[in-house]
């Protein structure tokens, strides 16, 4: 199951007369024809265009995990959250199963949005540490997440055509965004490689070749600066490979060069 659009879900934009992408056509055409940030959110939160993604989210959705049995499940695609004109952009990998398709809200209810959000009001990007559900209370300033691929996926792999799907919703965030960011902060070495083809399809300035990610690299595309950062997910964390120090460095690095 999944919550129906319209239904009153803290900062759902969608109403059921939202119009449902069913393929890659169809989200093509959507991407096309919209024109902000919230028609975007509507749209890409109703998306039906990936019946395996579908399917498995929306399992996830009905069998929960024991700890939050009595929760209901956002169990839909996940939009982009944060500041609408933002100076620094972060981007992900996808939901996790049990933490923002079950909240509805990007990096939210789970171990790798602790570590993300803490670090983000450490260096002032966010007005509190943590983010519980989606009416906790939680703005970021001059900052926005986002992610490549907006549906949670079985064993955290989407497949190359789920990606290429998805990306098309990415792809217009960026050009909706553009004109403000001044600093992108990739999250792992996934979403480094699929920055590069959402800029592409967006038809923004891109480099060739490709940099070589890394945490801490940092490329300049069209006088934006795009920052590797390793990913907030527990086998990082848990390991040390990535400590609170490193993650804020990257961070305070992109408030820096975003004047903010």
């Amino acid at each position: 199951m999944s919550v129906p659009p319209g239904s009153g879900w803290p900062g759902d934009r969608a109403t059921p007369r939202t119009p449902v992408a069913r393929s890659a056509e169809d989200v093509a055409r959507l991407v096309m024809t919209t024109r902000s940030l919230d028609q975007l959110s509507a749209r890409s939160t109703v998306c039906r265009a990936c019946p395996r993604l579908v399917a498995w989210r929306e399992e996830v959705a009905r069998e929960k995990r024991r700890a939050y049995l009595g929760d209901t499940y956002w169990g839909r695609p996940v939009a982009g959250f944060g500041d609408e004109h933002p100076r620094v952009l972060i981007v992900g990998l996808a939901p996790a199963a049990h933490g923002a398709n079950r909240t509805g809200r990007m990096f939210t209810g789970d171990r790798s949005g602790d570590w993300l959000y803490a670090a983000l009001h450490r260096v002032g990007l966010a007005n509190q540490p943590t983010s519980v559900h989606a009416d906790d209370g939680l703005t970021l300033r001059g900052a926005r997440i986002t992610a490549p691929v907006r549906c949670a996926p079985p064993a955290n792999q989407p497949t190359p055509y789920e990606r290429d799907t998805c990306r098309m919703w990415l792809a217009r965030e960026l050009q909706l965004v553009w004109s403000d960011v001044r600093a992108i902060v990739v999250l792992g070495g996934i979403g480094w490689g699929a920055l590069w083809p959402a800029l592409r399809a967006a038809g923004l300035p891109t480099v060739s070749p490709v940099p070589k990610f890394g945490h801490g690299a940092e490329a300049n595309v069209d006088g934006r600066t795009v920052l590797g950062c390793y990913h907030v997910s527990q086998q990082n964390t848990f390991t040390g490979k990535l400590t609170e120090a490193m993650l804020d460095a990257v961070l305070g690095r992109a408030r820096d060069l975003a004047a903010l």
